[in-house]
């Protein structure tokens, strides 16, 4: 090969080096990418995990404040009720723990968008607006109370068919523990 034909090659060679490398620089940004099936599933299953979590949490804490009413409203069965309202409270807690954190497909890595969903266990913390009636009667109030157990008992127990497994674990759980306070609180107090 004579000279004059490899510098050609030699040109020819850096020429197109350079111009792939000038072909990567645009002013442009990338378009976003659009996710995939399985990455909007997954949104899809946290999103409805995210929203069973919040579910439970607020039925344990609206169980929560009834005991607190209750006890307002007849302190002589603190002594009754306290050890069924910590358990009430620490079912709340656990259900809360290991809250989802949701956010789109879609979203940079760096910014969390306004759209995002977020639960723990003191997401619904805020008191209500209204006081929770009892009935001036305690013996009522305990029928009461014991019928409000079975109510949340009976929400986590028709949560489970959609909970991923460890979370159902936990709601059979407390839902067993709902029963137990419920009989404890009415057919208990006749042994």
């Amino acid at each position: 090969m004579t000279t004059t034909g490899r510098r050609a090659l030699l040109t020819a060679g850096v020429s197109a080096a350079a111009a792939a490398a000038l072909s990567g620089c645009t002013s442009e940004e990338p378009a976003p990418r659009k996710p995939g099936a399985a990455e909007l599933e997954a949104e899809r299953v946290a999103r409805a995990e995210a929203a069973l979590r919040l579910r439970s949490v607020t039925a344990s804490r609206t169980l929560l404040e009834r005991y607190d009413a209750a006890l307002a409203a007849h302190p002589a069965l603190a002594p009754r009720l306290n050890p069924l309202r910590r358990s009430v409270a620490a079912h709340a807690v656990a259900l809360g723990e290991g809250g989802t954190t949701v956010r789109p497909a879609t979203a940079a890595p760096t910014a969390a968008p306004a759209s995002s969903v977020s639960v723990s266990a003191s997401a619904s913390a805020k008191p209500t607006a209204s006081p929770v009636p009892v009935a001036g009667d305690p013996r009522a109030a305990l029928r009461e109370l014991a019928a409000a157990e079975r109510t949340a008992s009976d929400a986590h127990t028709a949560a489970l068919l959609t909970a991923p497994p460890e979370y159902a674990r936990l709601l059979a759980s407390v839902a067993a523990a709902g029963a137990a306070h419920a009989y404890l609180l009415t057919e208990g107090a006749r042994a």
